[in-house]
């Protein structure tokens, strides 16, 4: 017999509740069921076991969570749910794929962030932002929660304390028995030690703190599928009340600019090398910085004037809409110029001076901020916006897979080993700094060449230092 999980209804007590009850209510007397407790124990084991030192650790941990909130929850999953267990676990394989740490940590962090969004089953911009906050706002509900369910544990099933002390009476008999085992017979004792971690004060320390984090995390996670906030109702409703010329005008002074603004400087966003150097002052790093702020500066004011526009814009007749679509689409094909030119400016650096990881990471920023606006394009069409949030969102995953995919060290190595081999100059303190993800590539470069790379700088060699800058080879 399991604890069953205290229902939302009309008449289920509540306690006080920042957001009311409406929104997402505290139940007073809910109390997590047995599977949970014994699933998110088991999820937290796996994650103390593998994430510590296995590169699979973090998709074994998300598919544990995974089988967790499917066994807790009730009932089938939606299409949109179904796609974010695939992103999560997408995003998840990446720390099994890639050595480098900051495309691990970019991925991981957005599955954590898709996984809370998806449970919350937000689908306006202000349930997804309550909902990537969900983290911040569960541990108190969390740890309320698993205590009246540790609490209540059926009596006819075995007790928590009886199964700790099974458990401690099984491992302390394989252990006396494996190490028997092992001073009998060396190739036994070899293979014991192969698949035994080594244990001291601090990996039993730092296991012990993954195991509760861990724990903790899946018993949140199952919270949020029980007990999902309804953050959407916080929306703001639309107000459409301003009528075609109040908003027309100042939108069409706007998308005017805009026009004269692109018209005058086709020159400078398209100018390339030339209009570096014809500029007193301007280098490729200037000229790509710009060209980024503006295009975040443009994204943002851009994305605002649209949210604004389409909330008080009256859309009741034929002449309303078409307006819109005129109107808001020519601003959006303009906001892609904007972003083309970033996206040729910084091609223009890349091209001067070789890749890095944060220039390719603002290449990939500016291709999603350019599909945003092909969305708002789509939504203009169809006069529609219900999905646009859950949309970008999609877009911000497709974006990091890509980059993922990509493999963005080897990328960076690939273009650099080019570079060199066609102007003779190289950055070997930076590509020194690449995880393993890049060194298939960098074995491309001479072997004079190589250890300067991996010693990232001088070697020195014999009695004297090799500088790498014989007459194929410089510095910069």
């Amino acid at each position: 017999m399991t604890t069953i999980d205290t229902p939302i209804h009309s008449r289920t007590k509540h306690g006080h509740s920042l957001w009311g009850p409406r929104t997402w209510p505290v139940l007073r007397y809910g109390r997590a069921p047995r599977t949970v407790l014994l699933g998110s124990a088991a999820a937290g084991l796996v994650g103390s076991v593998t994430l510590v030192d296995n590169t699979f650790g973090v998709l074994l941990t998300a598919l544990a969570f995974v089988v967790v909130v499917l066994a807790a929850r009730s009932g089938r999953l939606s299409r949109w749910e179904w796609a974010g267990v695939a992103a999560v676990l997408a995003l998840a394989s990446v720390s099994a794929l890639r050595a480098a740490e900051w495309i691990v940590t970019m991925s991981t962090t957005l599955g954590v962030v898709v996984g809370v969004v998806v449970l919350s089953r937000a689908w306006t911009w202000t349930g997804i932002a309550l909902g990537a906050l969900l983290p911040v706002l569960l541990p108190v509900r969390v740890a309320r929660w698993t205590r009246r369910g540790a609490g209540s544990v059926d009596l006819e099933g075995p007790r928590p304390v009886r199964i700790a002390m099974v458990a401690a009476v099984t491992l302390g008999l394989c252990i006396v028995f494996a190490a028997l085992f092992g001073a009998a017979d060396k190739r036994f004792s070899d293979a014991l030690g192969a698949v035994t971690p080594e244990l001291d004060a601090a990996t039993i320390l730092g296991r012990t703190l993954v195991f509760v984090l861990t724990t903790g995390a899946a018993l949140a996670a199952c919270y949020v599928a029980l007990h999902p906030p309804r953050f959407d109702r916080l929306a703001p409703s639309p107000r459409r009340s301003v009528q075609l010329w109040e908003w027309m005008v100042p939108l069409g002074a706007v998308v005017a600019l805009f026009a004269v603004f692109v018209g005058f400087q086709i020159p400078v966003l398209f100018g390339g090398q030339d209009h570096v150097q014809t500029t007193e002052g301007l280098t490729n790093a200037q000229y790509a910085r710009q060209g980024f702020w503006q295009l975040l500066a443009v994204t943002v004011l851009t994305l605002l004037v649209i949210a604004v526009t389409l909330a008080q814009a009256r859309r009741a007749d034929r002449r309303d809409r078409s307006a819109l679509r005129a109107l808001l689409g020519a601003l959006c094909l303009l906001s892609l110029v904007i972003v083309a030119s970033a996206l040729h400016r910084m091609s223009l650096y890349e091209e001067q001076y070789g890749y890095t990881t944060l220039r390719l990471f603002v290449t990939a920023v500016e291709w999603w901020l350019g599909s945003v606006f092909v969305l708002l394009l789509v939504a203009g069409v169809r006069m529609s916006g219900r999905w646009l949030p859950r949309a970008v969102g999609v877009g911000a995953v497709l974006t990091v897979l890509a980059l993922a995919a990509l493999n963005p060290d080897a990328y960076i190595a690939r273009h650099n080993v080019e570079r060199f081999e066609e102007t003779g100059r190289i950055d070997v303190f930076y590509l020194g700094g690449l995880s393993s993800d890049a060194d298939a590539e960098l074995e491309r470069l001479p072997e004079h060449v190589r250890p300067c790379v991996e010693a990232r700088g001088p070697v020195f060699v014999g009695d004297t230092w090799h500088l790498c800058t014989d007459p194929s080879v410089s510095v910069p």
